[in-house]
């Protein structure tokens, strides 16, 4: 019987890893888990590729530098990716100020989170790498946020509480990380006394 001939798989390369599609999702999927678990200095080039299953190369042509998975890997955490922390149409402004402290999901894994880019600051140590840039942007828009939702909630002073709660977010963020227990049921209990203090119960008529 004449053997049949079979096409190559050209989805994979000479390693037998695959390529082209998925190859971007699977490496940011590897630097999710990787940074969060050891870090973003402690994960190598070649490591995260490892995980990934693809060549360094393929990283390159998606990033084209480690600095590029890094910024992409923070802009999966931004606000506009993340709408149901502020949006969530089942809430009240002043409900959804306190529904910012509900423990996140990821923080029932073996590894404590921390707020991503809390951890790019602590690992980025120049102020003017384009990546504490993004950070800094991040956390302001965070506190903006918070802002416009204390100010929809009637608030004396939205800006005061909306910085006020941004600076409990990341320290119950912090300590989370740092204890290794879940520190956001004190923050939101310290949240609740804040919005108590600064939102009249009724609220201002226009």
């Amino acid at each position: 019987m004449d053997e049949v001939e079979t096409e190559p798989d050209v989805s994979k390369g000479p390693r037998g890893r695959r390529r082209g599609r998925g190859a971007r999702e699977r490496i940011l999927h590897a630097s999710h888990r990787l940074f969060r678990e050891q870090g973003i200095n402690r994960t190598g080039i070649d490591q995260l590729c490892k995980v990934a299953n693809v060549s360094t190369r393929t990283a390159y042509q998606h990033f084209g530098s480690k600095d590029g998975i890094i910024d992409e890997h923070l802009r999966q955490h931004d606000l506009e990716r993340l709408p149901g922390v502020f949006d969530r149409t089942d809430l009240a402004p002043r409900e959804r100020l306190l529904a910012a402290f509900e423990t996140p999901q990821s923080a029932a894994g073996d590894v404590t989170p921390l707020c991503p880019f809390l951890a790019a600051a602590v690992e980025i140590p120049e102020p003017d790498h384009q990546l504490r840039i993004r950070v800094r942007d991040y956390k302001a828009s965070m506190a903006d946020r918070l802002t416009v939702v204390a100010r929809d909630a009637g608030a004396t002073n939205p800006g005061e509480l909306g910085e006020q709660l941004a600076l409990l977010l990341d320290g119950a963020s912090a300590r989370t990380r740092a204890l290794n227990v879940d520190s956001y049921d004190v923050a939101a209990a310290i949240a609740a006394m804040l919005v108590e203090r600064s939102i009249p119960d009724t609220p201002p008529t226009s």
